[in-house]
C-alpha cells in the first residue's frame, strides 16, 4: 500500500489488523484514526433504542497498546472524536478526558461533524478547522466538507467520514461486512469546479475506516450505497480496497 514515500519508508502506512496508520510528518510519528465517536453508546440509545454497555475502556485501551505498538509521538484523529452531533454530552466529555488522560502523547483532532464544541469541553485538546490541516507532505481532512487548498499541496491525504466497508460472500452466498481501506489517486476536475484547488499537488487519498467497530458504514462496492464526502466519489473512481489485515482486494467498485 505505499506510496509518495521510499518504497522502504512510504509517508502513510496502515498498521496490520488494526482500523489505524502511521504517518511521517517531518521529525514527528503520528499515530493516525478517524471517527473514534467517544459516547456512541448514548447516541445509539436515544437515536435507535439499542441498548449496549459502554465500551470506552476497551477502546481507550486499544489505542493506548496502539500508541505503544507502533511509537509514535502524536495522535492525529481525522474527525469525529466525539459522537453526539449538537455539543459534547457529559458522557462524551468523560470519555474523551479518561483518554486524553490516559495517552502519554498529544492527541489533534481534525474537527468533523460530531466534534461541535469538543475542543470548548474538553482541556488539553488540540484542534484543526474543518477545512483541514497539512503536516509537511501529508494532509488531514475529515471529509464532511471540502478541504483547504493547502491540503491539497501535500503528496498523502487522509480522510475520515465514509466509515468504509466492503460487502464480502462465502461460497454458500452468507455475507459480511468487513472494514476497508481506500487508497488511490485524485482526480482534480471536482476540487476545480470548487474553486478549492489552487494548490493541487495531485494528491493520494487514504479514506481511513472507523476506529469505533460500533459505527455503521458504507458498503463501497454494493450500488446505491452513495458516499457522503462532496468529492466522492467523482475523486476518486478507481482505488484500491484492503482489509484491515492488508488483504488487497483490487478496484473498491469491482470487489
Amino acid at each position: 500500500m505505499a506510496r509518495r514515500g521510499t518504497r522502504d519508508a512510504p509517508l502513510v502506512e496502515p498498521v496490520p489488523d488494526a482500523p489505524a496508520a502511521t504517518a511521517r510528518l517531518g521529525t514527528e510519528r503520528a499515530l493516525v484514526v478517524a471517527d473514534y465517536h467517544a459516547g456512541i453508546e448514548v447516541g445509539l440509545r436515544y437515536e435507535r433504542g439499542v441498548e449496549l454497555d459502554s465500551a470506552a475502556p476497551r477502546r481507550r485501551d486499544r489505542l493506548i497498546e496502539l500508541v505503544s505498538r507502533t511509537d509514535a509521538d502524536r495522535v492525529v484523529v481525522v474527525g469525529d472524536l466525539g459522537h453526539q452531533v449538537s455539543g459534547a454530552g457529559d458522557t462524551e466529555r468523560e470519555e474523551v478526558t479518561a483518554l486524553l488522560d490516559a495517552l502519554s502523547v498529544p492527541v489533534t483532532l481534525v474537527v468533523g461533524n460530531h466534534d461541535p464544541g469538543l475542543a470548548d469541553a474538553v482541556d488539553d485538546l488540540q484542534t484543526e478547522p474543518a477545512g483541514g490541516v497539512r503536516f509537511g507532505p501529508v494532509g488531514f481532512v475529515h471529509g464532511h466538507t471540502w478541504p483547504d487548498p493547502d491540503v491539497l499541496a501535500a503528496d498523502v491525504v487522509c480522510v475520515g467520514h465514509e466509515h468504509p466497508a466492503v460487502k464480502l460472500a462465502d461460497e454458500v452466498g452468507r455475507a459480511r461486512a468487513e472494514r476497508a481501506w481506500l487508497r488511490g489517486p485524485l482526480v482534480r476536475e471536482p476540487f476545480a469546479d470548487a474553486g478549492v484547488d489552487d494548490d493541487w499537488n495531485a494528491p493520494e487519498l487514504v479514506v481511513v475506516p472507523a476506529f469505533n467497530d460500533r459505527s455503521s458504514g458504507t458498503w463501497v462496492n454494493v450500488d446505491g450505497q452513495g458516499f457522503l464526502a462532496p468529492f466522492l466519489p467523482e475523486a476518486l473512481p478507481s482505488a484500491q480496497a484492503y482489509l484491515t489485515d492488508g488483504t488487497r482486494l483490487g478496484d473498491y467498485p469491482s470487489v
